[in-house]
């Protein structure tokens, strides 16, 4: 044991554990004898043992110990974290945690961007961190090389909801099982885990409410029943012996409704669909419909108001679009007689086309007045026609 020199380097040499260890320092001696005696304090303490045993945990092991010790126990999200976790060990998994460098972090980000939208690579780095955080925490790594890695923008503005035809063609195509499924979204807007695991205790047809516990925001709703999904909870046949709402026959409530969804899909020829945006369809409609963005965010179940704000611009569209249609109406009532007085041949030919836009127009306003105290079920905007020519 002790500080040596071998060729133009200084090296030290000592034992950890039974273990005969070397360490090349550098060509400064003094540097290595501080070194040496640093050693000597560490193996005393019990640090540098801890330190190299730590250096050994493969990632993939950690991941497993983070899914069985806290994703698990703590989230509800916790099938979402193993589908992510599964992408990261595929590409960490080899190397040690004190091995994965920030460098690291970002060619996985970039090689992950050319697959998947910006979202959901930041659903992955922000898993990754807090596994990392995690490792810290119970003394498997000493540095999280995810905590300075720059997320993604995001564009989380994608609104798709369905129109009239679309909605009919999806339902038509339907299995028997997710029929009923997909009229909850269409009627209630809840999410896809809330309408899975409902039960028969939290509906009351009587009063036709819908009482949902366990949200994402953690704050308890009121969801209210019209008459299609009444009726189609009605038809409903109940399991004796499950307290699911939508099950199986044996009673086990569905785990996955994907491949029947995409069947549909497929069935329908809707493209560019997903589940959570028959949720986006609902908030659309009642955005067209009129109804504030406040009230629309106790419907939803929204924490933050701005989630919901991706929806006012449906709104004001609609509300510009009957405007427009007000002014064209009223300008022949406030235009200046004087006008026609200048161009009294002009006038005479435009007379009759002026009185077939002006019925149209009376027409449409009548549409939209019927279509605004009665929007519909799906709430489906109506044609307002072409003017004629």
């Amino acid at each position: 044991m002790g500080v040596f020199k071998k060729g133009k380097s200084w090296y030290i040499d000592y034992y950890a554990q039974g273990r005969r260890k070397r360490e090349r320092i550098g060509p400064n001696k003094t540097q290595a004898q501080v070194v040496f005696q640093k050693r000597k304090v560490e193996i005393a303490e019990g640090k540098f043992l801890d330190v190299q045993r730590h250096q050994k945990v493969k990632f993939e092991e950690m991941v497993k110990l983070y899914i069985k010790m806290y994703s698990k126990p703590n989230k509800r999200s916790s099938w979402r974290d193993e589908i992510s976790l599964g992408h990261l060990k595929s590409f960490f998994g080899a190397k040690c945690l004190h091995e994965v460098a920030p460098l690291d972090v970002e060619k996985y980000k970039v090689e992950r961007l050319e697959r998947v939208a910006p979202a959901t690579v930041n659903r992955e780095l922000a898993c990754l961190k807090h596994v990392f955080n995690k490792a810290i925490e119970w003394g498997k790594a000493k540095e999280n090389p995810a905590r300075k890695v720059k997320l993604l923008r995001e564009e989380n503005r994608r609104v798709r909801y369905l129109e009239k035809e679309e909605t009919k063609a999806l339902l038509e195509t339907c299995s028997p099982h997710l029929k009923p499924i997909v009229i909850t979204a269409l009627n209630t807007g809840m999410r896809k885990g809330e309408i899975l695991t409902l039960k028969w205790s939290q509906v009351d047809l009587v009063h036709g409410i819908i009482y949902i516990h366990d949200t994402k925001s953690g704050k308890p709703r009121e969801v209210y029943i019209n008459e299609w999904l009444l009726e189609t909870l009605l038809e409903l046949p109940r399991h004796p012996k499950s307290p699911s709402v939508f099950c199986d026959e044996k009673g086990r409530p569905y785990g996955s409704i994907r491949k029947s969804f995409e069947t549909a899909k497929r069935k329908a020829g809707i493209e560019n669909l997903r589940f959570h945006d028959l949720r986006h369809n609902f908030a659309s409609h009642l955005a067209m419909a009129g109804v504030g963005t406040q009230i629309l965010q106790d419907i939803l179940g929204h924490s933050d108001y701005r989630m919901t704000q991706r929806y006012t611009h449906l709104s004001a569209g609609h509300t510009r679009a009957a405007m427009e249609l007000f002014c064209k109406v009223m300008d022949t009532i406030w235009t200046p007689r004087v006008k026609k007085e200048k161009l009294p041949e002009e006038a005479k030919r435009q007379e009759p086309h002026k009185s077939r836009v002006l019925s149209h127009h009376a027409e449409v306003a009548q549409s939209v007045e019927h279509w605004t105290e009665n929007p519909g079920v799906d709430g489906s905007i109506p044609s307002l026609g072409t003017l004629p020519t």
